[in-house]
């Protein structure tokens, strides 16, 4: 079967991003190897866990957000409201 341009891009593209990989592994190994090196790697690490950790607590909030949205909006017909009554409380009777 012949291959097509974009089926031979694709493997181009693949094969680009096994050398990257294997590129980015090469210089952490490396990287690893100097002195305090590991201790970084394991820092990056951790930084990562912490983030995605809080990733995971900045979405949870969102509900709560839109949940407060609604009640803040209701506080104001409310108050409207209740500021409409007085209004007509306080007109003299005919």
């Amino acid at each position: 079967m012949p291959q097509t341009k974009h089926t031979r891009r694709t493997d181009k593209d693949k094969d680009l991003i096994s050398r990257l990989t294997e590129a980015g592994e090469d210089v952490l190994h490396r990287l690893e190897e100097l002195p305090g090196g590991k201790a970084m790697a394991e820092a990056a690490t951790s930084l990562r866990k912490r983030l995605d950790e809080l990733a995971v607590r900045l979405r949870s909030l969102d509900p709560l957000e839109k949940r407060v949205s609604a009640l803040e909006k209701r506080l104001e017909a409310l108050e409207r409201r209740t500021k409409a009554e007085e209004q007509e409380s306080a007109r003299p009777a005919d």
